[in-house]
This record gives structure tokens, C-alpha cells and sequence, in this order.
């Protein structure tokens, strides 16, 4: 069964081939791959930029993940995917509802770090909460190599 959203994949070119990103789950890539005969590959962002190279220095076809960020021994970014991001998740609406009881300042700074709809990613900085980003903003944070499964495949003349 087809789960991948096609307006949430992005597509970059590289001489006659395309790359594509953005899979929820590596299954999803693997569908992907089959329905349209390309090939499941690593795909490395790790220049601050939006700028995809290949690579398999996370393992994730091995390990059969589909995103990764690594910024650091003192960083963890853990995706809306994870099984404990619903923990997490928890304790910041916990931590918001206590927060509504607060100053203005403080409940507009907890919405501003907590709403954000486009696949969330919580960042923990040493353990503690830090921030919530989304998977295409944390290409740019805390200097972070972020890996992607993605699907290769020639694009046809």
C-alpha cells in the first residue's frame, strides 16, 4: 500500500539523474523505488545548505532508517516517526499548559516553539529540551549533517 504524500517529496537533479526525498518512512522509499524503477541511496546534507550528496556514512539503507541528524555528541534530534517522540511530545504540551498560566512573554515564546505543524523534530541540547524544528529547517541547525533515504533514478529523455 501506497503511504508516501507526493507533495511532501522533494525532487533535485544531478546530470541525468533525480534525486527524491522526503519519505515518511524508508518503506515508503522502498515503494517508491519499486513503482518507479529507481534505486534506494543515502542522501547526505551536510553544508548548512540544501545541497544533497550521496553518501552512506549514517548506514540508513543498512540500518533501514529514513532520516538522521547528527550535530554533535551534545545534540539529539529525535523525529515525529520515533517511538518516543509522543513521550516527548507530551511533556512539552505539559509544559505549555503550565506556561499558559504565565507571563504573555513566556506563552508567546512556548507557541512559537511548540506549533509547528510540518513534521516536527524535537532538538535536545545535553538532554533537556532545546527547540522544535522541522525536517527541512534542521538542514541549517547547530551546524547538523542530516541524512535522508532517497530514490535515484535516471530521468528519461
Amino acid at each position: 500500500m501506497e503511504t508516501y504524500h507526493s507533495e511532501k517529496l522533494v525532487k533535485y537533479q544531478i546530470n541525468d539523474q533525480e534525486i527524491v526525498v522526503g519519505f515518511a518512512t524508508y518503506e515508503d522509499a522502498e515503494n517508491y523505488a519499486a513503482q518507479n524503477k529507481g534505486t534506494l541511496v543515502e542522501v547526505g546534507f551536510k553544508d548548512g545548505n540544501d545541497n544533497p550528496q550521496l553518501t552512506n556514512e549514517a548506514e540508513l539503507v543498512d540500518r533501514k532508517l529514513h532520516y538522521v541528524v547528527e550535530a554533535g555528541p551534545e545534540y539529539r534530534f529525535i523525529h515525529s516517526s520515533d517511538p518516543e517522540f509522543r513521550d516527548f511530545a507530551e511533556r512539552l504540551q505539559e509544559r505549555k499548559s503550565h506556561l499558559d498560566e504565565e507571563s504573555p512573554e513566556e506563552k508567546y515564546i512556548a507557541n512559537a516553539e511548540i506549533e509547528i505543524s510540518e513534521d516536527p523534530i524535537i532538538v535536545l541540547k545535553n538532554g533537556e529540551f532545546e527547540s522544535v524544528t522541522s525536517r527541512e529547517r534542521s538542514k541549517y541547525l547547530k551546524h547538523a549533517h542530516v541524512y535522508e533515504i532517497g530514490v535515484l533514478k535516471t530521468i528519461e529523455a
